[in-house]
């Protein structure tokens, strides 16, 4: 389909995904696909090898589709990986690390869980003493990308601490794989999961995982889970050449070889970075010219997504902000830290500078500064 037909959309998303996408990407939905047929599964061989590629240049690392949602894909590591003999170390400081310690405990696998609190990093110094101190600690997951706050946490240095401990390192890069530069063996992670709405810029519909193979291929009869059974759906993968065990999101696969092919043209993850940090540096730079304030401070601060404090104001709402904004063909997103009253808006997706600058125009025709929308 010729994508110049395609209707513009009546807002950008400026959020952590699903996030706006190109005419291209969008119009690659617009076809049917078997998922018995072998040029279908071709697509899907080639997402993987890709992903794959992406994430390492060393051999001995593998890929898996999953259906549904990012966490969707970290819970099926999470069901999946850890022995009944096993033991999971979270290292949470937002919503979203707190949500693999609910994931472990519902799947009644034990745990521990060291909270660092939404407004900092988890400490490699501390997780160190944490594995020492516990040899029944097999593996530990925690956020690269904690979207809550907008937080980068440092994954390497975790990593490091955790392959010198002997542990097996899960790493959720929901929000930062193809829009960070990242290696496996960088972070010395085992597994890391995304998801095809984020920062390669597809649609929703699928996770992904990319694991060391020797742990994947260990894992046979480990799931909690029939539908999120990681080692089944990546042998059924390797044994059918792309097949997946139950149906699969055809379009989201197709839109997503589209967004890797797109990722390609734009120079690869190392501009797609780019971008994504002028993007965040312009919004920080134009907000706190028209008097907003970040949560985080800027050593902190990821290039995907920034908390802003709410204004100061009993004449503040940020649903009439919101919908103002929506008006003026922005749609951001609500806060979600528990001890501030805040707003989040992304820097991910088809967004340039020219749209950033837009966008704080429509805040400033917005607000005036006793606060009032």
């Amino acid at each position: 389909m010729d994508p110049n037909i395609l209707p513009d959309n009546p807002y950008l998303l400026l959020t952590p995904g699903p996030l706006s996408t190109t005419k291209r990407v969008r119009a690659a939905l617009f076809r049917d696909w078997c998922t018995w047929d072998d040029d279908y599964n071709g697509i899907v061989q080639h997402i993987r090898a890709r992903l794959v590629r992406l994430a390492t240049e060393r051999p001995g690392y593998t890929s898996v589709l999953m259906q549904g949602s990012g966490s969707f894909g970290v819970e099926s590591v999470i069901g999946s990986v850890i022995p009944r003999s096993g033991k999971l170390l979270v290292l949470a400081n937002g919503a979203y690390g707190q949500r693999i310690a609910t994931m472990a405990r519902m799947l009644e696998i034990d745990r521990v869980v060291e909270d660092f609190g939404e407004r900092a990093a988890p400490d490699p110094g501390r997780v160190a003493a944490l594995l020492e101190g516990d040899p029944g600690i097999s593996h530990v997951a925690m956020v690269h990308c904690e979207t809550t706050t907008g937080m980068l946490n440092p994954v390497e240095a975790v990593g490091t601490v955790v392959a010198a401990a002997g542990r097996t390192f899960i790493v959720d890069a929901m929000s930062s794989f193809g829009g960070i530069p990242l290696t496996m063996e960088g972070l010395q992670a085992d597994f890391l999961i995304s998801s095809a709405n984020k920062c390669i810029q597809g649609v929703p519909g699928f996770s992904f995982v990319i694991a060391r193979q020797s742990e994947l291929e260990g894992c046979r009869d480990r799931a909690r889970s029939h539908s999120l059974d990681l080692w089944d759906q990546w042998n059924t993968m390797e044994a059918g050449h792309g097949k997946w065990r139950f149906t699969s999101p055809t379009h989201t696969v197709r839109a997503f070889d589209q967004a890797l092919a797109e990722l390609d043209e734009e120079g690869g993850v190392e501009a797609r970075h780019r971008r994504y940090r002028d993007n965040q540096a312009l919004l920080v730079q134009g907000m706190r010219g028209l008097g907003f304030q970040t949560l985080l401070a800027d050593p902190h601060h990821s290039p995907i997504i920034t908390a802003f404090h709410s204004p100061d104001s009993p004449h503040y709402d940020f649903g009439r902000f919101y919908q103002n904004l929506k008006n003026r063909g922005f749609v951001i997103y609500p806060g979600k830290v528990t001890g501030a009253d805040t707003f989040r808006i992304g820097n991910i997706g088809d967004v340039h500078r020219g749209d950033i600058e837009r966008l704080l125009m429509a805040v400033a025709g917005v607000m005036d500064w006793s606060g009032r929308v």
